[in-house]
């Protein structure tokens, strides 16, 4: 067999779309992999892509990917000792302080040309710029232990899906419909940028243009990571629909017959923004899987069809809107208080919830839940990762 044809070595991408606090459930899933991991500083990941909250973690693991279980341990941490207040202000004078500015400059015009949102996420540079060190991305590129990294930001101007990402000099740029690649150093706004939730969040401005939610315009998830060499992707969801295992499952709700509240409206937009466009994508790509294995042999390998990639997803188990509405009482008064008249503090409204809950009790019960249901897939894990049944540890 000539060296042009024989299969790709496998370049293993893990993808983590974003979804607020719901993104506390990845770091459970990280912690079951990096307990199976025979070689606690091995990264299992060449190519790591985050949006939005996924973004935290995904940079969060490359700044420690020459030593990745210390990174996931790192990421855990933050995650269970996580406040409200260390993302976005709930203190009374800075949520009125936020309320007045979007109201007076959104609705009515007034104030400095500044963006604007309904929730101040000072706190989360403090915390981000305090947690990262983006040294080590550069460290773990040039050890040959990470091959990229990437997230995606939203361009408000360009209405363009742009990727930045850090990596080997052989990457090539891309540019499709709506859809960049752009190699840079990544910084603390890029982050932030990809995290900046429309209208929740305020837009970072990058070089000329202000950015936000990398989610709002991805059309295509899974793509940056093959762009940047993955051959087989592992997608950490955080759907708020438990995987059956039939695809085409319905979830039945109760009908009240009353009309939509806000934060229900809103729990939608947001879940259609988060999760629609990653398991459109999947489906996409299991369908092009599909076509691919049905063709002779000879056409994948000549370029002229995609050739296979295999894909890896684990997705909660539990609906997460559930969990949220059961840990309701977490969230500050002062936002109980405002969130109380949208109707996200109800059952029916904690879709929205679900988001912004950044709260110990909650984001510990969804670490929880990530590992059990990584553990549940341990042979599929195993296998996927290439790692030796019998060298894997059994906690």
């Amino acid at each position: 067999m000539n060296q042009a044809d024989s299969p790709a070595k496998p370049v293993t991408g893990l993808i983590l779309s974003g979804g607020g606090a719901r993104a506390a459930y990845q770091v459970g899933v990280l912690a079951a992999i990096a307990d199976l991991l025979p070689d606690a500083t091995q990264n299992p990941f060449p190519v790591i892509v985050g949006t939005s909250a996924g973004a935290v973690n995904a940079v969060g693991l490359a700044c420690g990917a020459l030593h990745f279980t210390e990174a996931v341990r790192r990421l855990t941490q933050v995650w269970q000792n996580f406040h409200t207040h260390h993302v976005y202000r709930s203190d009374l004078p800075g949520v009125l302080r936020q309320s007045y500015r979007f109201l007076g400059h959104s609705l009515l015009g007034l104030g400095k040309s500044l963006p604007v949102a309904l929730l101040d996420s000072s706190p989360l540079r403090e915390l981000l710029a305090r947690e990262l060190d983006f040294s080590g991305i550069a460290a773990a590129v040039r050890m040959r232990q990470l091959r990229a990294v990437a997230i995606t930001a939203f361009g408000y101007e360009s209405g363009q899906a742009v990727t930045f990402y850090q990596g080997r000099a052989t990457i090539d740029p891309w540019l499709r419909h709506r859809r960049v690649g752009v190699p840079t150093r990544l910084k603390l706004d890029h982050l932030l940028a990809s995290a900046s939730i429309p209208l929740i969040f305020p837009p970072v401005k990058i070089n000329r243009e202000y950015f936000g939610d990398g989610a709002v315009r991805q059309s295509a998830p899974i793509s940056p990571a093959l762009h940047l060499g993955a051959n087989r992707v592992l997608v950490v969801g955080v759907s708020g629909n438990p995987q059956s295992g039939d695809a085409n499952a319905i979830i039945i709700r109760p009908k009240t017959g009353r009309p939509p509240s806000l934060a229900q409206i809103g729990g939608h937009l947001l879940n259609s923004t988060f999760i629609d466009s990653l398991e459109g994508d999947i489906e996409l790509l299991e369908r092009l899987n599909h076509m691919s294995r049905l063709l002779p042999a000879e056409l994948p390998s000549r370029g002229l069809v995609p050739k296979p990639v295999e894909v890896l997803v684990i997705a909660p188990s539990q609906p997460l809107d559930q969990i949220a509405a059961r840990h309701r009482h977490e969230l500050p008064r002062t936002l109980r208080m405002f969130l109380r008249g949208p109707g996200a503090t109800k059952v029916s409204g904690a879709g929205v919830l679900s988001y912004l809950l950044f709260e110990p009790g909650y984001c510990n019960e969804l670490i929880e839940l990530g590992y059990q249901d990584a553990m549940a897939q341990k042979a599929a894990l195993v296998s996927f990762l290439g790692l030796d049944p019998l060298a894997t540890l059994n906690p």
